[in-house]
């Protein structure tokens, strides 16, 4: 596959360049037929790991962010779709299927196969950058059904969920007591959200308001019993729904749900710039650092970074209008990815990882493991290699229903994105310094309506006409 099939993208260090275009080259190995066990692009997009060809659904949500932008060399919907195929009568769907078997493989500390309810974010998310206004009206009924199960199975008499904690893949994050997690139940109002916006895409308004007032009932439990006024933080709750005192990045979740105020969130986001707390050299460590239990080594989700809980808090601090400092962690995170490409300290090549040390350049280590982490973890790591490096290093948001293009820019910069296909226009944005002064130029097929946002102290929305054209920054 040529690499040209891909957007490219500019941006001044080379490497961050480089390590995409990488990432994309390696993605075509990972989507695999499941009955022989090889290289198919008609296959499903997964890590396989000895011998076992299992399908996840917190792994196929999140891979769908970065798939987007495969200039639909890659199927976005495709890991999606297997789930919905997969329901059951009672509305479930299960969180991991063997693809040998088409069956549920559940565990004991997870009975029920729950997964992590964010269908509806992911295909709010496919929606704009697909414009495939027929699919939302056939995944809705699953949607629907799948949302049903789980509040005829987990809704309590307080309006909250109780669910096992490790639903949230945080398989040893001292969680201990937790009946109400703070991550599911924001999920819950998360997916209530979207599955509003998806009810407005259908002209439903019915639809529309019946998730509206689930969103904003758990919204308001959320808010009374799990918030602490002292800490300044969201906690999970035990049988007495009484708060946990254990601080973990699970409750960002809420962000992303947009279930703090605004003084909330200033709090939430002071916590992440604090050393003792979540403010880690290497940022977001999922355990808090003032907690007895949190290791330097990482020791999974006792510290870790992983990919795809950076993505989750990234694009919380965007709910709240954070964008410099999304943009700013988005970076250092990168750079710290980029020093797990380096040879180690016994000359092995380096990769992609599952998880990185909160505190220093390098992979995370666990007690008694010796898989842990995951080498070429795709099926995460590229959010951050390719979802946040377009989304957030360079700045780019697009919608292709409303035939819009977001560019934030905190600071002018030598950037851009080249050949980014929106539907059936393939569009190329680019900032550069020129002779005379800093300039934006453009090239695409149809017409598009293009904001630019530069600093926080320029913003205009300008028609972008076919063809090439170019706008001077001082003249805006």
């Amino acid at each position: 596959m040529n690499k040209h099939d891909f957007p490219q993208i500019h941006f001044y260090d080379q490497d961050f360049v480089d390590i995409y275009g990488k990432t994309w080259s390696w993605v075509s190995s990972f989507w695999i037929n499941p009955q022989n066990g090889e290289q198919d692009n008609n296959g499903y997009f997964i890590f396989p790991e000895n011998q076992k060809m299992e399908i996840k659904q917190f792994e196929s949500i999140f891979s769908s962010f970065f798939l987007v932008y495969s200039n639909r060399n890659f199927d976005s919907c495709k890991n999606i779709d297997y789930f919905y195929e997969r329901q059951e009568d009672s509305g479930a769907i299960r969180c991991c299927y063997d693809l040998k078997t088409n069956q549920p493989v559940m565990t004991p500390d997870n009975p029920e196969g729950l997964g992590l309810p964010l269908f509806a974010w992911a295909e709010f998310n496919l929606y704009h950058k697909s414009a495939n206004k027929r699919r939302i009206k056939e995944v809705m009924p699953y949607l629907q059904k799948y949302v049903n199960w789980i509040d005829e199975n987990f809704k309590q008499e307080n309006g909250l969920y109780a669910v096992p904690a490790t639903v949230s893949t945080m398989f040893n994050s001292p969680r201990k007591d937790c009946v109400y997690p703070v991550d599911f139940n924001a999920c819950m109002a998360i997916n209530a959200s979207y599955m509003s916006a998806l009810g407005d895409i259908l002209n439903d308004k019915e639809l529309s308001f019946q998730y509206k007032r689930m969103y904003f009932s758990i919204k308001t439990r959320i808010n009374s019993l799990m918030w602490d006024a002292d800490t300044n933080f969201y906690y999970d709750l035990n049988a007495n729904q009484e708060k946990l005192s254990v601080k973990t990045l699970a409750a960002y979740w809420t962000m992303l749900a947009e279930v703090p105020n605004a003084d909330k969130a200033d709090a939430l986001v002071e916590h992440l710039n604090d050393p003792n707390s979540f403010g880690t050299e290497h940022p977001f460590p999922t355990l808090s650092v003032d907690n007895p239990e949190f290791s330097e080594d990482g020791n999974g989700f006792c510290g870790s970074v992983y990919p795809a809980f950076n993505f989750m808090v990234i694009k919380g601090l965007e709910k709240y209008g954070q964008y410099e400092l999304a943009r700013e962690c988005a970076i250092r995170h990168l750079y710290f990815v980029l020093e797990g490409l380096m040879p180690n300290e016994n000359k092995e090549p380096g990769d992609l990882w599952e998880a990185y040390l909160p505190n220093k350049e390098g992979l995370a280590k666990m007690d008694g493991s010796d898989i842990f982490p995951r080498k070429r973890y795709l099926i995460t790591a590229a959010l951050s290699t390719i979802a946040l490096m377009i989304e957030n290093v360079i700045g780019l948001s697009i919608s292709l229903p409303r035939k819009t293009v977001d560019w934030i820019i905190p600071n002018l910069e030598i950037m851009g994105i080249e050949k980014l296909s929106l539907k059936r226009n393939l569009i190329t944005i680019l900032s550069n310094k020129s002779t005379r002064g800093w300039e934006i130029q453009m090239e695409s097929e149809k017409l598009y309506y293009f904001t630019i946002n530069i600093l926080d102290q320029k913003k205009k929305t300008l028609p972008i006409p076919s063809g090439k054209c170019s706008m001077l920054i001082d003249k805006l």
